[in-house]
């Protein structure tokens, strides 16, 4: 049976109270890849995986998240401004189905709506070259991708204990 494939919040029950959970940016040529601690505080990036074909870039993620006792992934949604969906977020729901056929942790949708651009001003404020940030900003937008589902999780859990 296929991983589930839920938005975020609805993901959350499908995973054990402690895990790492695996955050992706899909880019048309790279996915860029972050990692939580198994309490889920603090995402960390993990590197930038260059796109070959998806039956590789599928395996290479599946080992990530075996080698990081992962309980689940967190993949960015690039939802339009107005909260439509275009192309590239078509692209992604098709990368997630396909994806889900070979692993069986969930898999949660998180808007990643100016995740990049976010993340771009950030590197830039740091004076970081244009070329360094080429080789950076994929694994700098899952880090942010990741960060902000666990700020949630971590919200949504707060209010749940009624702090």
């Amino acid at each position: 049976m296929p991983a589930l494939i839920l938005p975020l919040i609805e993901a959350v029950a499908h995973w054990p109270e402690r895990g790492a959970l695996v955050g992706l940016d899909l880019g048309t040529k790279t996915i860029g890849v972050a990692v939580s601690d198994p309490d889920r505080r603090l995402a960390t990036g993990v590197g930038t995986i260059q796109r070959k074909a998806f039956t590789s870039d599928a395996a290479r993620l599946v080992a990530i998240a075996a080698e990081r006792s992962a309980v689940g992934f967190v993949l960015g949604l690039p939802v339009n401004m107005d909260a439509s969906e275009g192309p590239r977020a078509q692209s992604t729901r098709a990368f997630a189905r396909n994806f889900s056929k070979l692993t069986d942790l969930t898999i949660a949708l998180w808007d990643e709506r100016l995740s990049t651009a976010a993340v771009e001003r950030e590197l830039i404020g740091t004076d970081m070259s244009r070329a360094r940030r080429a080789e950076v900003i994929d694994e700098h937008a899952a880090i942010y991708i990741l960060q902000g589902a666990l700020d949630r999780l971590m919200t949504l859990h707060d209010s749940r204990k009624g702090r």
